[in-house]
């Protein structure tokens, strides 16, 4: 209760400081030569991978857009706020953004809880932000159903998700029955086993264990232990790299050597140094995104990227990177600075060709896009198969 009263009071004050700055949409945060979009990222915490990865995306955007004038005859400033991982801060940075640093627009946050919790900010001060990676799809919309105004993403929702990986599970690895591991304290992981357990019991699978943890939670034998008695085909864990680390490793240091599944959060470097590269064999997950897609667009900017960072981009990356090119082309369409006039080229947004697939907003701003699986081999990421909407 201490952390709740503590996230909603945080919530709560940003609110009162964000309504001061209502009516603030206009042309009066690009004065001067240079125009700012903000970055709520992950810097430190539990996910600053991400934060890192989106960042790196996101620079090499904007670097080249000014490389090529600018927009509006202006150079683009990014400026980045560390949310630290948390809902919490995602909502402290997004004011900061807005009232301090005067952005135009704002990409981040990466998580869905820390979108959730920050987007009342954004929205009272009438200024968009897109989320590269949050998937819930109370993101954009409110408990009504009615679409949040200034809020968009980048990425697929979580129905899509859970339902692609759940079809996986049937069609491809044939499991016919199957555990799920989530983490309780995060909305994006509930989303997805909530939808991946309905669409397997629809396809006729059964669900042999439901078992849970908490971020940070570092020993998950009990747990395991639990879920191999159940004797699953099977193992299903929607949660982030930290932690699914770990439960691949321990699972696989007992004997449980199912195929291992879950989502986008598996998406990072770090995974294989947690869990082990042996480990990770025989295990999948759902992303938005692969390095090896072989379009032209894919091709220039997984090399522009090798030659900034001497890495492949991971999804972070990459939907970070279409991110601010979707900010940058509502800017150009608006052919304005007022923050609303933005945010109704962005919602007209459609057949944007963007390294991570087209990009054409419904009326909810979610993009309707393509999902591929990708498999660990030895460490390594692989292309598994697509699946289209």
């Amino acid at each position: 209760m201490k952390k709740m009263r503590k996230v909603l009071s945080v919530a709560c004050i940003g609110m009162l400081l964000a309504t001061a700055l209502t009516g603030c949409g206009g042309d009066k945060k690009g004065s001067g030569d240079t125009i700012k979009i903000g970055g709520n990222l992950e810097m430190t915490g539990g996910s600053a991978s991400y934060g890192k990865s989106a960042q790196n995306g996101i620079k090499l955007a904007i670097d080249a857009a000014n490389a090529n004038g600018g927009v509006l005859g202006k150079k683009i400033e990014f400026v980045v706020a560390d949310n630290k991982s948390e809902a919490a801060e995602a909502t402290n940075a997004m004011q900061k953004l807005i009232a301090q640093d005067k952005v135009i627009a704002v990409i981040g946050p990466n998580l869905s809880s820390a979108s959730i919790a920050a987007t009342s900010i954004n929205t009272s001060a009438k200024v968009l932000a897109i989320t590269p990676m949050g998937t819930n799809p109370n993101v954009t919309v409110d408990k009504d159903g009615k679409t949040k105004d200034f809020m968009f993403r980048a990425c697929f929702i979580d129905p899509f998700q859970g339902t692609v990986m759940a079809t996986f599970a049937k069609d491809k690895v044939n499991a016919k029955n199957v555990a799920i591991l989530v983490d309780n304290s995060s909305d994006y992981a509930k989303g997805l086993a909530q939808f991946f357990k309905e669409a397997f019991t629809k396809g006729g699978g059964k669900i042999v264990a439901e078992e849970s943890y908490l971020q940070k939670d570092t020993d998950f034998k009990a747990t395991l232990t639990k879920i191999k008695a159940s004797n699953p085909d099977m193992i299903y864990v929607p949660g982030y790299y930290q932690e699914v680390g770990m439960i691949v490793k321990q699972a696989r240091e007992m004997g449980l050597n199912v195929p291992m599944a879950g989502g986008d959060g598996w998406d990072s470097a770090k995974l294989p140094e947690i869990a082990g590269k042996a480990a990770l064999n025989n295990t999948y997950f759902s992303s938005l995104y692969s390095p090896d897609d072989d379009s032209k667009l894919n091709k220039d900017f997984v090399a522009a990227y090798q030659k900034a960072y001497n890495e492949k981009p991971d999804v972070f990356a990459a939907l970070a990177y279409d991110s601010a090119l979707l900010v940058i082309n509502a800017i150009k369409s608006a052919n304005a600075l007022d923050t609303v006039k933005i945010k109704d080229a962005m919602a007209k947004t459609a057949g944007f060709s963007g390294v991570s697939g087209n990009v054409t907003f419904n009326e909810q701003h979610n993009p309707v896009k393509s999902a591929v699986i990708i498999e660990y081999k030895d460490g390594a990421q692989v292309f598994k198969t697509k699946i289209n909407p």
